[in-house]
């Protein structure tokens, strides 16, 4: 059984703790529609910020390009074996580093000087749109300034440098070109101080600075910004700005972008890019042809005055010996060495060749130094048979040779100088661009304008409702009754916020600190409001709880000022007085009452006149336009007032007005600001503390309680005033309502 109990009431607690957490949230959804017009209000606003950014923003374009990387470099038909020893692969992320390199973009940006801004000065927020949307009807047309701003460029002006020079202290700084009439401009620095002027066309320099305009179509007066940028920050800015990215895997294809404001401008550059790359590949693959080519080039002339010499020298031997003809034995034995010597200059040529791509310890190289040596040794036989022919076919011999070798080699050079060659000209390298930049300038990539418009209002809202979540768990004051009766207080009214009450007031809620003095009185003026019938059921309720009290008096007091204290006590007297009782109400607030003005009446001649002896009770009493009602004013403002509320005089001023009253309503000053309430409240039979909806927090409430019961005196309950129906105290706890009813006219 035990058990059981147990488990009951696990899943009671737990029950009530999940309760509890949905009554919480509801109550924050209640809060967010008590404050739904804030909301709408809040992201109405960013969405306008957000159209407004979208419509004026400036649009970016993006130019797009697509480059090629193939496996291997194309050859020239029937020079394969010749051109094979020049191809090369690449990998696609290697182009793509080559291709973002400081080198290729240096000479991108050097080329189209790029480091020159040059830009007209738009009007602020508008300028931009405006400028953008002109279109000329005729080349060198500009559009009319608008407000009179003649400074600025509204559309068609255009500017183009050729020249711009600065020190080195100046480079990043921004400089002033205003367009002057007669094709003349003038260069003004960031303090307007004019550094350089001159004509388009010219080369304008005054030895630090030089300028040199290409083309300058905008009005007089109109004015550019200049830049000069520095050459390293533009290369890794244009590093930073170029995409690009493989498509695919392994595919070989390579996808390039660049966004910018303008769209010529994504377009030249990025098309100069990819044509340095490909030249630049093209330069790369024909190095090694290049290279075979300088050194055959360097040796023909020498090989060229060689066989020049040896001609010379073989005619000159002719003459001498007159015509001497060569033996058919010898012609054999010249041949055979006119083609080891040849031999010899061919393996010497791949000897250099492979000298230049290897070690000489490795076996290709160390091949070609053995067939060189073969050639010789045969060379060496032939010259020993030589030795045994006649002098004069002997050095015929010799001369002849010399002839016929340095012509071979004279022409062998040449056919490879001339075979290099063509495979230097027809490598068209192992990349090729596809696709040139191109912009669609129909549909900009930024800024996109729905998305901006909808991320503006999302913000909006979620700003808007952060905004009013803070200020409900920042704000801790009372809205619920629950909140009150968890201190032990038991809650006698909740009476409803008056609108009625603020035409009386003359201005809707009073300031902090502040009181709102009413001029006549609710419950007669409207006393069908829903505040009246709530203070009728306050009578009802103080009728039973009155019982065991020790007299008819009743204090009203409350923990802060503006809290609706006399707004309760002035009308409780009337409901009570309206249902034949006789009651009295006393303002016993002698330093700010202000009772006598909602009756009509002066201050004089009241309490504080009463308990210093000036004057006797019937003098201090008053009869208001309510029958069987009469109010004693505050009187003249003593300095001390709570001296004279312990003076016996108010112990015998209660007692004689609770015999001739039925009911006695004293309105007291707020307890936390002053003793005054304690002191009245040992003379009352009843004590009743007055706090507004959404004012008073808890401890608050709390402090005030524990200050009365300092003093002995027991707090009889609370009147909740100034409840204003909201959805989040209808979400909460249990909700409380005030309905009118009222008959039909």
């Amino acid at each position: 059984m035990n058990a059981q109990s147990h488990l009951l009431s696990g899943s009671q607690q737990k029950q009530a703790s999940e309760q509890a957490q949905e009554i919480d949230l509801m109550a924050l959804f209640g809060a967010l529609l008590d404050r739904k017009w804030f909301i709408i209000a809040v992201t109405v606003l960013f969405m306008i910020i957000g159209v407004a950014v979208a419509v004026f923003s400036t649009p970016i374009y993006q130019a797009t390009a697509m480059i090629q990387v193939e496996e291997k470099g194309g050859s020239v038909p029937g020079f394969d074996e010749l051109g094979g020893m020049f191809e090369s692969t690449s990998a696609a992320v290697t182009e793509i580093e080559l291709l973002k390199s400081r080198s290729i973009l240096g000479e991108a940006v050097d080329s189209l000087k790029l480091d020159i801004v040059a830009e007209p000065k738009l009007f602020p927020v508008i300028g931009g749109r405006a400028f953008r949307k002109y279109a000329p009807i005729q080349e060198g047309d500009l559009a009319e300034p608008s407000f009179g701003a003649s400074s600025y460029a509204w559309g068609g002006e255009k500017i183009e440098i050729f020249k711009f020079e600065v020190p080195k202290n100046a480079i990043g700084t921004n400089f002033v070109l205003v367009a002057l009439a007669n094709n003349r401009f003038e260069l003004l620095n960031d303090n307007g101080e004019s550094i350089l002027e001159g004509k388009v066309g010219e080369d304008v320099s005054n030895g630090a600075f030089s300028l040199t305009l290409k083309t300058l179509s905008a009005r007089p007066d109109t004015e550019f910004l200049l830049v000069k940028r520095d050459r390293l920050n533009t290369i890794l800015d244009l590093q930073a700005a170029i995409g690009a990215s493989e498509k695919g895997k392994d595919s070989g294809i390579i996808n390039l972008s660049l966004q910018n404001a303008s769209a010529e401008y994504a377009e030249t550059v990025l098309n100069k890019v990819a044509g340095t790359y490909v030249r630049r590949n093209v330069e790369r693959n024909s190095a090694e042809a290049q290279k075979s080519l300088d050194f055959l080039e360097y040796q023909l002339p020498q090989v060229k005055k060689q066989l020049e010499a040896a001609e010379q020298r073989f005619n000159d031997y002719q003459v001498k010996q007159q015509s001497v003809d060569i033996s058919l034995e010898t012609e054999g034995v010249l041949r055979q060495l006119v083609k080891l010597e040849t031999q010899v200059q061919e393996l010497e040529l791949k000897k250099l060749e492979l000298g230049r791509k290897f070690k000489q310890s490795h076996p290709s190289y160390q091949a070609a130094v053995e067939q060189i040596e073969a050639v010789e040794n045969q060379k060496r036989r032939l010259a020993a048979e030589v030795q045994v022919l006649p002098e004069t076919q002997q050095e015929l011999l010799r001369l002849t040779r010399d002839v016929e070798v340095n012509n071979e080699i004279y022409t062998l050079l040449l056919a490879k100088t001339q075979e290099l060659d063509i495979v230097r000209a027809g490598t068209v390298g192992n990349v090729r661009v596809i696709d040139l930049a191109e912009v669609n300038t129909s549909k900009p990539v930024k800024p996109r304008k729905a998305l901006i418009v909808v991320i503006a209002t999302l913000l909006g809202s979620m700003l808007a409702v952060s905004i009013v979540l803070i200020q409900k768990a920042i704000h801790k004051g009372i809205e619920d009754p629950s909140e009150i009766e968890a201190l032990g207080l038991p809650v006698y009214a909740s009476v409803p916020y008056s609108e009625y009450q603020v035409k009386l007031t003359g201005f809707a809620k009073a300031r902090k600190g502040k009181t709102a003095k009413a001029k006549s009185i609710l419950a007669m003026d409207n006393p069908a409001d829903l505040s009246i019938e709530a203070l009728r059921s306050l009578r009802t309720s103080l009728h039973f709880a009155m019982m065991e009290a020790k007299n008819n008096v009743i204090a009203i007091s409350g923990p802060s000022p503006g809290v609706g204290k006399s707004f309760i006590s002035v009308n409780l007297a009337t409901v009570l007085a309206q249902s034949d009782k006789k009651v009295l109400i006393i303002d016993a607030d002698m330093r700010k009452g202000y009772l006598q003005t909602q009756f009509g009446m002066q201050w004089d001649n009241g309490l504080s006149d009463y308990l210093s002896g000036i004057i006797n009770l019937e003098q201090a009493v008053k009869h208001s336009q309510v029958e069987g009602l009469d109010v004693m004013t505050r009187g003249q403002i003593p300095p001390n007032p709570s001296e004279l509320l312990m003076h016996e005089n108010f112990s015998k001023l209660v007692d004689e007005v609770s015999v001739k009253y039925d009911l006695v309503i004293i309105d007291t000053p707020p307890i936390l600001a002053v003793t005054d309430p304690a002191i009245v409240s040992t003379h009352a039979g009843s004590t009743l503390l007055v706090t507004r909806f959404g004012q008073n927090h808890v401890k608050e409430l709390e402090l005030t309680r524990n200050r009365f019961e300092q003093n002995g005196i027991d707090v009889k309950g609370v009147v909740f005033n100034g409840v204003v129906k909201k959805a989040s105290n209808a979400y909460g706890y249990y909700g409380y309502y005030n309905y009118e009813y009222k008959s039909d006219k």
